[in-house]
């Protein structure tokens, strides 16, 4: 059996509440035998730890999402800098910038980023970033710091050709989500995944969210889990024009590899 990373399972979403246990179990038997839980808050850390203490396949980052960047301060710094110390995430984030929805306003979503982009490389830790309809502003902060910035995965990426081109000058890496199993309005993109390097690229369902329009059968409130997982690796084949082997093996071991598992 082809084994699978889902490097984005957002685990603390209340929807998850009462069936983690048959989510994590239904994926599994299907192959995909790791997760990534995102951080959103850093209130997550409390809920996220006793996941990763019930199960062994989840692994985790510690981070503020852009939406929640109102919420980060000084204080803020030096409580994640603690986190980091004690339990040694995977990853820092989910951070970034989102002017899609400006939840949290300019100022905090660029003050958040930086001061977590800055506490990534005193750790030594890999970014797993957030951006959307941010390129400029995104890529200008990032390269005020690229040279001592470990790695980073830009997650759920959605963007353009040009986007694409400045991660991967970056030597990013790239998620890919349901997203790509849109035929309607992802043109652009399901034609642009061919320019991914295979090394460079992992994939992820964003569970609860974003799940792919072309299953064959949705379940109640189109609430997504990791087991949807082999139906994106399935299209993200399909759209390379490689083996659904190939692209399992590679995007298996560069998730394994890029957050530093055995």
């Amino acid at each position: 059996m082809n084994q699978l990373f889902d490097i984005a399972c957002n685990f603390t979403h209340e929807s998850f509440e009462k069936d983690l246990d048959e989510v994590i179990n239904s994926a599994i038997d299907l192959g995909i035998n790791k997760f990534l839980v995102v951080s959103a808050e850093l209130k997550d850390y409390a809920l996220i730890n006793k996941i990763t203490e019930n199960y062994n396949s989840c692994y985790f980052t510690t981070g503020v999402h852009p939406h929640h960047a109102k919420t980060f301060n000084k204080d803020s710094i030096s409580i994640m800098h603690n986190l980091v110390d004690k339990y040694n995430p995977h990853a820092l984030g989910e951070m970034g910038l989102d002017f899609f929805r400006n939840i949290s306003s300019y100022e905090e979503q660029l003050y958040a980023f930086e001061e977590q982009i800055k506490l990534a490389i005193k750790f030594n830790k890999p970014l797993f970033l957030h951006q959307r309809d941010s390129h400029e502003s995104f890529i200008k902060l990032i390269n005020k710091y690229k040279d001592d910035i470990n790695k980073a995965v830009v997650h759920c990426f959605t963007g353009t050709q040009k986007e694409l081109d400045d991660y991967l000058n970056n030597d990013f890496f790239i998620g890919l989500t349901g997203w790509i199993c849109d035929e309607r309005r992802n043109k652009d993109l399901r034609e642009s995944i061919k320019d991914i390097p295979l090394n460079k690229l992992m994939i992820e369902t964003d569970s609860p969210y974003l799940i792919p329009r072309n299953l064959s059968a949705k379940p109640k409130k189109n609430r997504n889990e990791p087991k949807n997982l082999l139906h994106i690796a399935k299209e993200i084949a399909a759209l390379r024009e490689e083996s659904f082997e190939t692209v399992c093996k590679s995007t298996y071991q560069n998730s394994k590899d890029f957050f530093s598992l055995t």
